[in-house]
């Protein structure tokens, strides 16, 4: 999306909140670039950031179940959650299957949990289109992902936060 086409958000407040990045991590300098723009989204609204690491695509939304269980079960505090990866279109079906099949899962479970969530799971032709959205000086769909979060946690809290 063109910067000049991008609908402005308010600015949260989202002070003493927690959120976790949880990436599937493949593509290391990509994966720093989506978590150095969500990290800077959360941090500007006076959230901390926690990163969790999985090894790819699929396993975001099965870590992210995990965590919730904890936070269910008390031993932790999470406030929202932000998925980051990237999936790059290869010779196989493979592409379709991890991108589908994440996204498909992370809704229902952001839905069916009532999560507070931002899905910046990247799916491209090649390493020239992630970089251009993965960057924080351009696309930044990391820092996109994390205000998705965000939003949704100032939702979660209600009218008067």
């Amino acid at each position: 999306m063109a910067e000049a086409a991008r609908r402005a958000l308010p600015d949260f407040d989202a002070a003493g909140a927690h959120f976790v990045l949880v990436e599937g991590r493949f593509y290391d300098d990509l994966n720093d670039m989506l978590i150095a723009g969500a990290r800077a989204a959360l941090e500007k609204a006076g959230a901390s950031v926690e990163v969790v690491t999985v090894p790819g695509a699929l396993e975001i939304p099965v870590a992210i179940e995990i965590l919730q269980h904890q936070v269910e079960a008390g031993l932790r505090r999470i406030d929202g959650y932000v998925a980051l990866g990237v999936v790059i279109r290869g010779e196989t079906t493979h592409y379709e299957i991890v991108s589908n099949e994440s996204a498909r899962e992370l809704i229902a479970l952001a839905s069916r949990r009532r999560l507070a969530f931002g899905n910046g799971i990247l799916t491209v032709e090649n390493h020239d289109q992630a970089e251009t959205r993965a960057n924080p000086a351009k696309s930044d769909k990391g820092g996109d992902a994390a205000r998705a979060a965000l939003a949704l946690h100032a939702l979660k809290m209600g009218p008067s936060r």
